[in-house]
């Protein structure tokens, strides 16, 4: 069996959202288990499954541009995993949600590769082709975002994370398939 796990933060429940389907993605693979964990409520148990873990999605919201700094304060704490060299090898990827549009979500998927290349992780981007990039293309294609290097979605401030769009959800969930189906590849 190939293990995933989605380790992420949320601070509205919009990541969450997308968390699920990330998570549901992975799980569509056959042979995959998986399970989400909340970065912000990390216990030592937590730490020994991302060591045996075969893939690790990383998600958090971008505020200000960045992750956020429950996420960060993770990231941070990671220095053992990173020291032991415990996540080596292992496939990962992430995620990311905003209000905005672009809201610099393109500046979070980065400082998540470059923490997973620090750890000698292996790096999965999206494999759809952008969508809504044409006369013909709306809101509801998949990557309507556009984005190549994790998933990308967007929330409206001023709602709840039910308003989110099916299409960031499929595009999420998808990307999850994709990593569960790379880790199994790289098992053998």
């Amino acid at each position: 069996m190939t293990h995933v796990v989605v380790a992420f933060h949320s601070g509205y429940g919009h990541t969450a959202r997308q968390a699920q389907a990330v998570l549901d993605g992975a799980l569509s693979a056959p042979g995959t288990t998986g399970r989400l964990l909340a970065v912000d409520k990390i216990v030592d148990a937590d730490w020994d499954e991302l060591k045996g873990a075969d893939a690790i999605i990383f998600g958090t919201p971008t505020y200000m541009g960045g992750v956020s700094a429950p996420f960060k304060a993770f990231m941070d704490a990671s220095s053992k995993p990173w020291y032991t060299r415990d996540w080596q090898d292992k496939v990962a990827g992430g995620f990311t949600t905003s209000a905005s549009q672009s809201g610099d979500k393109l500046n979070t998927l980065i400082q998540l590769m470059v923490y997973a290349n620090q750890h000698g992780m292996i790096w999965t981007g999206v494999n759809q082709l952008p969508g809504n990039n044409s006369s013909t293309g709306s809101v509801d294609d998949l990557n309507r975002l556009g984005s190549f290097s994790g998933a990308m979605a967007q929330a409206n401030a001023d709602q709840g994370a039910e308003a989110m769009r099916d299409s960031d959800l499929e595009t999420a969930k998808q990307y999850g398939k994709r990593i569960a189906e790379v880790a199994k590849k790289l098992r053998g």
